[in-house]
């Protein structure tokens, strides 16, 4: 495990207080427990995913939390909850897309809040001006999460994913490559490919997640845990998620500073559009929004696609803690 140097733990301990987000920083809050555990491991990629930010530079805030071993586990993108089901991961911060589909199969996944929305943009050729014109069109996708986000905007307007629309699943950059070349009619883009594509004129956006209605009025990606640690540790959880959230408030204050820390921690290789991705995605929406009202909103959507066949107020029942969010919000109301 890697530790941060003195100057970067003071780094990201004055943008937190610069955003606001250190009201708790003493490790024990007055009359509050500490940690069941103080170990946590928590996923990392291979490839650049800006979003899931938060997750990457809560290290210190985690400490402060009273977590000693906080170890990042490399874990392919939407693989979180195999993780978390085998024991090897804690916590981590993954698309509703990928999630859904985990409890459907029965997977002991727990979704405990969301931590923003608006990170998914659908760019498409001139001839595509609406999700409606996707009819007969093929779409290309880096894997079954953004895949499930496609069927999902589908499905809304009344198409079936599975007869109307035909997906090809390529990595992001051959993806992008492949429209750019007039060989597919859309893509679905995940930070920090949205900046990159308009900065090169690659396409149209569609469907811009972060403010387009209905899909910029719910989390796309939500903090998930396991139903074993979340049983065993309960204030674990809740000092993990808050020391989450509190990274999510740095994030939206200051992305230029969140960008360097990933990049010279080694969580991005390049800093190029990562920034710019991080401004567009509006992270403070965590305190205004209903997680269950997007949880559910997106499970009705992929069980009309037929993406997931359990009920999806089963699934919600299943697969949900709410009461740490809740506890939250209210705590950390600046």
């Amino acid at each position: 495990m890697r530790h941060l140097s003195d100057p970067r733990r003071r780094d990201i301990l004055h943008a937190a207080a610069g955003a606001g987000a250190v009201a708790a920083l003493p490790a024990f809050a007055a009359g509050e427990p500490p940690p069941e555990t103080r170990r946590i491991r928590i996923a990392r990629f291979p490839y650049d995913l800006t979003c899931v930010a938060p997750m990457w530079i809560a290290e210190e805030l985690l400490r402060a939390e009273g977590f000693e071993a906080i170890e990042y586990m490399n874990r392919p993108a939407g693989d979180q909850q195999r993780g978390l089901a085998h024991g090897e991961l804690d916590f981590a911060i993954t698309d509703i897309f990928s999630v859904l589909p985990a409890l459907d199969t029965g997977m002991p996944t727990v979704v405990l809040g969301g931590i923003h929305s608006g990170c998914f943009e659908l760019f498409a050729n001139p001839q595509v001006r609406s999700v409606r014109d996707l009819k007969g069109k093929t779409v290309v996708v880096a894997n079954a999460g953004r895949k499930g986000f496609v069927s999902a905007m589908v499905a809304h307007v009344g198409l079936d994913p599975r007869k109307d629309v035909t997906f090809l699943e390529f990595p992001a950059r051959q993806g992008m490559q492949l429209l750019e070349q007039g060989k597919v009619d859309a893509f679905l883009g995940f930070p920090p490919e949205p900046p990159e594509l308009r900065a090169r004129n690659i396409g149209v956006s569609v469907v811009n997640t972060a403010s387009d209605r209905p899909w910029s009025q719910y989390f796309c990606c939500v903090a998930i845990s396991s139903r074993d640690f979340v049983g065993r540790n309960p204030v674990a959880t809740r000092r993990a998620l808050r020391a989450l959230l509190k990274a999510t408030d740095i994030c939206a204050a200051e992305p230029e500073r969140v960008t360097r820390m990933l990049v010279e921690r080694g969580f991005l290789k390049s800093d190029a559009y990562a920034a710019q991705a991080l401004r567009e995605i509006p992270y403070k929406r965590w305190r205004e929004y209903d997680s269950a009202d997007s949880l559910r909103f997106y499970a009705l959507r992929l069980h009309e696609a037929g993406v997931i066949k359990s009920d999806p107020q089963k699934l919600l029942a299943q697969g949900t803690n709410w009461r740490f969010i809740e506890q939250l919000k209210k705590e950390m109301k600046t």
